[in-house]
C-alpha cells in the first residue's frame, strides 16, 4: 500500500515544504494539498518548491476542479512540473466544494468534469485535445515519455459510474469500511463495464489519521475532537446528494446520508480545521468509522482491512495538533507494519 500526506497550504509555504520533506523520510510517496484559491495560498506554487525538495514524493490536488482554472493552464502547469522533476505529479479532480461556493459559483457538474478530465489528460500526456469551437491543441514542448494520470474524487453513484468509465484513479474521502467497499465495488464495475481492465483504476483512500498513546477514554476523545472536521467536510458533499437523491433512496446508502440530519449549515472559513465549530453535530461514531484513530496497532488494523477491499493507498490529513507525531509514528511504525 502506498501513502500519502493531505495538507492545506496555509502560510508559511516553508512549513508545508518542510512537513512533506519529514513526510518522504517516513516513507510517504504522495504529497497532497487541499486546492482552494481564497482560501489558501496558491498550491501550484508550492509544489515546485516541494519538488524540488525530495527526490521521488508524487504531488497533486486533492481536488482541482474545471471550474476555477482554464483546462489549458490546468495541464500546462502540470506537464511544467513533469518536465522539471520528471513525471512526478497526479491530477485529483472534483466538482470543487469550497473553491468555487466561496468565489460564489455552484460546483461543477459531472459533465464538465468529464470533458476536463479528458483534455487535461491529453495535453498533459502529450496529446491534442479539442477546447471547443473547432481549438485543438498541442503543447509543442512536451518530450516524449510525459505522463499525466487524473483521479476523480467521488460519492455519488453518477459520480462513482464516470469515475470507473473515465478516471485513472478514485479519491474516496472517507474510511469507512462498508462504504469503501460499496464505493470501490460500483466502479470497478463501472470499469469493467465499460471495457476497462479495473485493476488500471488506482483507489486512493483520503481521511484524517490521528495516533494516540493508548486507547484511554481521554485520548480517544481529544483525538475525535481533532478529527470532527472531516465529518462536516464529508458532510457539504452528502447535504448535495441528498437534496438531489432524497433522505433515503436506494441510489445512496443510509450509512453515508443519515449522520447529517442535524447539519445545521456551514461556514467555508473554518473548513478543514479542527474545533470547525460547524460540525458538532457529526456523532463520535462517524469519526471513528469515517477515520483512523486510536494506537498504531488500530490503524495498522484498519488499513490492513481497507487494503483487503482493494485500496492502493491510504492518505493522510493532517490537520490537527499532532502533525509532525502522525507522520513519524506511520514511518516508524504503521507503514512497516502494513507493508512488512
Amino acid at each position: 500500500m502506498d501513502f500519502g500526506l493531505v495538507l492545506q497550504t496555509d502560510p508559511p509555504a516553508s512549513r508545508v515544504v518542510s512537513l512533506m520533506k519529514r513526510a518522504e523520510r517516513n516513507g510517504f510517496r504522495y504529497g497532497w494539498t487541499f486546492d482552494s484559491a481564497v482560501l489558501w495560498q496558491e498550491p501550484f506554487v508550492i509544489y515546485s518548491q516541494i519538488l524540488a525538495n525530495t527526490s521521488k514524493l508524487t504531488v497533486g490536488p486533492m481536488v482541482t476542479n474545471p471550474g476555477t482554472r482554464t483546462w489549458e493552464v490546468t495541464a500546462s502547469t502540470f506537464a511544467t512540473l513533469n518536465d522539471m522533476f520528471g513525471n512526478r505529479t497526479v491530477c485529483g479532480i472534483g466538482r470543487g466544494d469550497s473553491a468555487m461556493r466561496v468565489a460564489g459559483r455552484k460546483p461543477n457538474t459531472l459533465a464538465r468534469i468529464s470533458e476536463a478530465m479528458k483534455v487535461i489528460r491529453a495535453l498533459g500526456s502529450g496529446g491534442e485535445a479539442d477546447l471547443g469551437d473547432g481549438a485543438v491543441i498541442r503543447f509543442p514542448w512536451i518530450k516524449p515519455g510525459a505522463q499525466l494520470p487524473v483521479w476523480m474524487a467521488a460519492y455519488g453513484p453518477k459520480a462513482l459510474k464516470m469515475t470507473g468509465e473515465e478516471a485513472d484513479g478514485f479519491i474516496l474521502q472517507l474510511s469507512d469500511l462498508y462504504l469503501t467497499e460499496y464505493m470501490v465495488k460500483a466502479v470497478k464495475d463501472a470499469a469493467v463495464a465499460a471495457g476497462r481492465d479495473p485493476s488500471e483504476v488506482t483507489i486512493c483512500v483520503a481521511a484524517p489519521a490521528y495516533v494516540t498513546d493508548d486507547d484511554s477514554p481521554e485520548a480517544l476523545a481529544h483525538a475525535r475532537d481533532q478529527c470532527r472536521w472531516f465529518g462536516g467536510m464529508v458532510g457539504n458533499h452528502v447535504a448535495d446528494l441528498v437534496a438531489k437523491y432524497g433522505e433515503h433512496s436506494a441510489a445512496v446508502p443510509d450509512e453515508l446520508t443519515d449522520y447529517i440530519k442535524a447539519r445545521q449549515g456551514y461556514d467555508y472559513s473554518h473548513h478543514g480545521r479542527s474545533g470547525n465549530p460547524d460540525t458538532e453535530f457529526v456523532p463520535d461514531e462517524i469519526v471513528d468509522r469515517f477515520c483512523v484513530i486510536g494506537p498504531a496497532e488500530k490503524h495498522i488494523e484498519k488499513l490492513n482491512a481497507l487494503r483487503e477491499l482493494g485500496v492502493d493507498q491510504f492518505a493522510v490529513y493532517d490537520m490537527h495538533d499532532a502533525q509532525e507525531a502522525t507522520i513519524d509514528a506511520y514511518g516508524t511504525k504503521v507503514i512497516p507494519a502494513v507493508n512488512g
